[in-house]
């Protein structure tokens, strides 16, 4: 098994007045390259701490983190932003977009300051946009599209960085459920591209999209189940 992401007993934890919080406590996981996973559970299980650390959004107390090879754990904040820039596309619930820009400009910004190269940019963006299906509306403002599409041109920015993982925090939470259904079978077909996926939810129903279902309750892995191997 290819393992992109290997973390051996992390441990995440908060001083909270005179207590201290384990938000994480102990987790060991290893996530292979294309696979298609979901964190899962009730709020204050952990999931969205384990998720910042997988992204690198946030360190870990104690514990080995290794992505792609690297060891992460004790890398710097510019060292970190640079691995969040070239590894790792996020999706978020509430897309994230610049209200005021296009959808074309919005699916460039991680490449401002990675390619000089304003035409390269362009067609990289016009390329993502017509990946998930919105070459007619790249010319529109966030305000101008669905909720839906606005979700689609979020998962278009995520992918022109070419990420090692796409991460997903309750990507369909703002969404009614056609636009649900929709949504998640896009990141279907992108890890059936060859994406590694790895998504946040408290639903069950999401979750069993997913070919791996690793829930969580008070910081601890409670169960990893494999649904579907990897190809």
């Amino acid at each position: 098994m290819n393992k992109m992401i290997e973390l051996e007993q992390i441990t995440k934890s908060y001083v909270m007045g005179d207590q201290t919080v384990h938000a994480v406590n102990g987790i060991s996981l290893h996530i292979a390259k294309n696979e298609y996973v979901a964190f899962v559970g009730a709020s204050g299980s952990g999931k969205s701490t384990l998720m910042n650390i997988v992204g690198c959004l946030d360190r870990v107390t104690s514990g080995r983190y290794c992505l792609n090879g690297r060891d992460v754990s004790g890398m710097s904040e510019d060292e970190l932003a640079t691995v969040r820039n070239e590894e790792i596309g996020f999706i978020f619930q509430s897309f994230h977009l610049l209200p005021r820009a296009s959808a074309l400009d919005n699916v460039m910004l991680p490449l401002i300051y990675r390619d000089k190269r304003v035409a390269n940019r362009v067609q990289r963006a016009k390329d993502a946009l017509a990946l998930v299906g919105l070459s007619a509306r790249m010319d529109h403002k966030p305000n101008e599209l669905s909720g839906g599409q606005r979700q689609r041109v979020a998962i278009a920015r995520a992918l022109i960085s070419e990420p090692s993982i796409l991460l997903a925090d309750e990507p369909t939470g703002n969404l009614d459920s056609q636009t649900t259904i929709e949504i998640l079978a896009l990141f279907d077909q992108l890890q059936a591209q060859g994406h590694t996926v790895i998504m946040v939810t408290h639903e069950n129903d999401v979750a069993a999209r997913c070919h791996r279902v690793i829930r969580l309750q008070d910081g601890k892995v409670l169960s990893d189940v494999r649904q579907r191997e990897v190809a």
